[in-house]
């Protein structure tokens, strides 16, 4: 039932109209059971989770317990936790002045209940908003009781000449302050243990001890918790008793396939009207930005305990649009189109994003980024085109023959990066062994796309060793790859 919160204003009211309240867990649980049976979406923008993590929360919170989101950095663990705040009820009552959003029917602080007495039905009514229920804490090493449940105030004790065992010169912290509302601490692990000890009664009992006296306030509040699995071995853990009164533990995962992290990545990125009208990116492109995440999170030289965030995705295509857009803005262009050499402008985003273990801390995080996108092309190379063998008879033409023989021949080709996308694409027709095998095995592709597969496929016989390639300061050089190594030898003769 709702209820217009402007024309309630006190205890007397609110009787009137009928108003019944309830625990936050039977409020969350019960809009929950509405939006399911009206097949409404409940967690928008979380992708890759439907059949997975968000029935497990649904049902979580159908249970009405406190949950534990465990997953990797990058998961959407607080996003879901922030999500729930749509189904709490929009507008919640509570007696005006108490500083715990005192339920009107049911106070538990002393203020609340000596408002009531002093004033019955007259008892003022405040509404909050469902945006101002959500409180959330990061735990760090340095949280405090006093905190997370208060402390008292000896300010207060001697204003109100009262002792320090009365409750009232007592200064709330961020737990009862967040009564009636959603909860979250992340990154739980972290808190000191003793600290993890503090939340036992809350959760279970529902009472807290200050300064050694104990205070009976029955809290209503739902606890979100959020943890990194790595968290447990190298930072800390969640103390045993703590773990056993939160209801359910969620595992939460990485994006299964390309096209959600194509989703999340396009959803989550910080791009400007700007950015998205001068610079165009081919499908391929997309495609292979999410593939270096793939692939880092399989790389033997990253710490996969520590995972590779969504976010490295995020910041590596918002760095891949701006190198471009880059271009567009010293060339004089009003538009241009991504190309494979605009990848070297990610490398950045990923070496902030990574994890390394010794052996690619001996590689060095730049190198392990270029690996990466190495073992991207790759991976999508045989996805568009047939694939390379290692080994063949020497009378067999594989498809990429014309290719390497138009470079044996002794043709050099050098793509430059600082020219406009008309001369981009007439120097790559040049290459018109490439044309043919893309308009072959791609014919579907979109004209603008043409030259981006065509400057892929250059790429990708590099990484198969059928050519070489060498950078130098405005762009790269194509080679004959055994030509290239008589030369080098000769020259280091």
């Amino acid at each position: 039932m709702k209820f217009d919160h402007n024309k309630i204003n006190t205890l007397g009211e609110l009787k009137k109209a009928g108003y019944k309240s309830r625990p936050i867990k039977d409020e969350l649980r019960d809009n929950l059971r509405e939006k399911l049976k009206m097949g409404e979406e409940v967690f928008h923008g979380i992708w890759g989770y439907e059949d997975t993590v968000i029935p497990e929360l649904e049902r979580a919170i159908l249970s009405r317990h406190n949950i534990n989101l465990l997953g990797l950095r990058g998961q959407a663990k607080t996003r879901l936790a922030r999500l729930m705040i749509n189904l709490l009820d929009e507008w919640l009552p509570y007696v005006e002045g108490s500083e715990i959003n005192d339920d009107p029917f049911d106070p538990i602080s002393r203020t609340a209940k000596e408002i009531i007495e002093e004033n019955g039905d007259s008892t003022p009514i405040g509404w909050i908003n469902r945006s101002d229920r959500y409180y959330e804490k990061l735990a760090t090493p340095d949280v405090t009781v006093a905190d997370l449940i208060g402390d008292v105030d000896p300010i207060k004790a001697a204003n109100l000449k009262l002792s320090y065992a009365d409750d009232r010169v007592i200064h709330y912290g961020m737990i009862p302050r967040a009564n009636r509302s959603i909860f979250v601490i992340n990154e739980l692990p972290d808190m000191q243990a003793r600290i993890q000890v503090a939340l036992f009664n809350i959760l279970q009992e529902r009472d807290i001890q200050i300064r050694g006296f104990k205070l009976r306030l029955p809290l209503d509040i739902q606890f979100v918790f959020t943890a990194n699995p790595e968290d447990y071995t190298n930072r800390g853990n969640i103390v045993t008793p703590l773990k056993d009164r939160i209801g359910s533990q969620i595992l939460t995962h990485y994006p299964k396939s390309i096209e959600i992290s194509k989703k999340i990545t396009q959803q989550e990125s910080a791009i400007q009207k700007s950015q998205s009208d001068t610079v165009s990116v081919p499908s391929l492109a997309l495609d292979l930005l999410e593939q270096i995440s793939f692939q880092a999170r399989a790389s033997e030289f990253i710490d996969a305990k520590s995972g590779v965030s969504a976010r490295m995705s995020i910041t590596a295509y918002e760095n891949l649009l701006s190198t471009a857009e880059h271009r567009a803005l010293v060339l004089g262009l009003k538009q241009t189109r991504v190309r494979m050499s605009d990848f070297m402008g990610i490398i950045p985003a990923i070496t902030g994003k990574v994890e390394l273990v010794y052996e690619g801390e001996q590689e060095g995080a730049a190198m392990v980024a270029e690996k990466l996108l190495s073992e991207s092309i790759r991976t999508l190379f045989e996805v568009y085109f047939p694939k390379i063998k290692k080994l063949k008879h020497s009378d067999e033409r594989t498809p990429y023959e014309d290719v390497i023989e138009y470079f044996g021949g002794g043709n050099e080709f050098v793509l430059a990066t600082d020219i406009n996308d008309e001369q981009y694409n007439a120097e790559l027709k040049k290459v018109y062994p490439i044309e043919k095998l893309v308009m072959k095995y791609q014919p579907d592709t979109l004209k603008e796309d043409f030259p981006f597969l065509m400057e892929f496929v250059l790429w990708a016989l590099v990484e198969y060793s059928r050519l070489s390639k060498s950078k130098y300061e405005t762009g790269f050089e194509f080679k004959d790859l055994f030509n290239s190594y008589l030369k080098g030898a000769i020259g280091g003769d």
